[in-house]
């Protein structure tokens, strides 16, 4: 068994021609990091060697070919490619999407497989990475197929945390999509994550309304009255501590959202704005529900500043050290909730 201390942590190095690199390469620069886990980067040395000299980043890197070569307190690069890379920085380029791919599949293979304990994905180019062999809107949907159970994005600054009924999806889309059954395994989800992923005995969850003022009654769409409120009204019968719907335009500029463990939107934007507009460069992006944990940082390739030395590795940071902390706080999880008692059968 793999010690605690000893966290291997798998990265995926998402769209070399934007941040992506920047942001591992500089976080992983903090000596200090490395007595907290052992990174594993999913590129090539030939690569990261050029992007660290781009950068001028102090850091060494150990080349591996071969995963049981991973050597703690050293920033491991795991060969998946030996091609040459043109990297154009703030480029949109289609053959960088595939590299993208090489190492989002690599690393997903790895963390199947236990040879990293948890996953961190740097920012991909949703567009550039579609091919005939991969049709994902994003890392979600794509380690959901892969993995183990019902994933659900989750983000989350210190003790803000927002779930989406919907992620990835068309606005046109959003009442449709939102039923009886996926409004209950997303709470579901979420319910099950706060208690084992971040320690939380009794959550306390809001779930944002669909429409504007929840409807008005019906007068500005009757989802949340037909669809939403019932579905509620069934799961706080189980004893769950479930509230709403609210109406998502006040919420949190009301500051409602401080008294709950989690808060529930229907959409995208109605749940990412505010996150983001509170939390913005220090948030995470962690997948929910899964059998293995992956974060990502709250952003995006930033294009616009690509190659240029300007990247904050903050929302990166994060990101590597809330994957480490639900990693543990799983590993007491399940040691908590293994049977206690152990009996010995006596022969008569």
């Amino acid at each position: 068994m793999k010690k605690e201390e000893n966290i291997i942590v798998g990265i995926s190095i998402g769209d070399l021609n934007g941040i992506g690199a920047e942001i591992v390469l500089k976080t992983f620069e903090d000596p200090r990091t490395l007595e907290f886990c052992t990174p594993v980067i999913f590129a090539s040395v030939k690569t990261m060697t050029f992007l660290k000299n781009h950068f001028k980043v102090d850091v060494n890197l150990n080349g591996i070919n071969s995963l049981d070569q991973i050597l703690p307190q050293k920033i491991n690069v795991f060969n998946v490619w030996n091609d040459h890379v043109k990297i154009q920085f703030g480029k949109e380029d289609f053959k960088i999407g595939e590299f993208a791919i090489k190492s989002l599949e690599a690393a997903t293979s790895a963390l199947k497989n236990g040879n990293i304990d948890v996953l961190v994905t740097a920012p991909i180019n949703k567009h550039n990475i579609q091919s005939d062999t991969f049709k994902f809107p994003g890392h979600t949907n794509y380690l959901e197929q892969e993995l183990e159970g019902n994933s659900l994005m989750l983000m989350v600054a210190d003790k803000l945390r927002v779930g989406l009924l919907t992620d990835h999806v068309p606005v046109k889309d959003v009442a449709t999509q939102i039923t009886p059954k996926r409004i209950k395994e997303k709470i579901e989800t979420i319910y099950t994550s706060l208690q084992k992923d971040f320690k939380i005995r009794k959550p306390k969850i809001a779930v944002l309304g669909i429409n504007p003022h929840n409807g008005d009654n019906g007068v500005i769409g009757t989802e949340d009255d037909t669809v939403l409120r019932p579905t509620l009204e069934e799961i706080k019968k189980t004893g769950k501590l479930i509230y709403g719907p609210y109406a998502a335009d006040s919420f949190f500029g009301s500051n409602n959202y401080t008294n709950f463990d989690a808060i529930i939107a229907s959409y995208h934007d109605q749940g990412l704005i505010p996150f983001k507009t509170l939390s913005f460069g220090q948030g995470v992006n962690y997948t929910a529900g899964l059998n293995k944990i992956r974060t990502s940082p709250d952003h995006g390739t930033a294009f616009e500043i690509a190659g240029k030395n300007l990247a904050d590795n903050s929302s990166f940071k994060e990101a590597v050290f809330k994957a480490i902390e639900i990693y543990k706080n799983r590993l007491e999880y399940d040691a908590l909730t293994e049977n206690p008692l152990k009996f010995n059968q006596k022969k008569i």
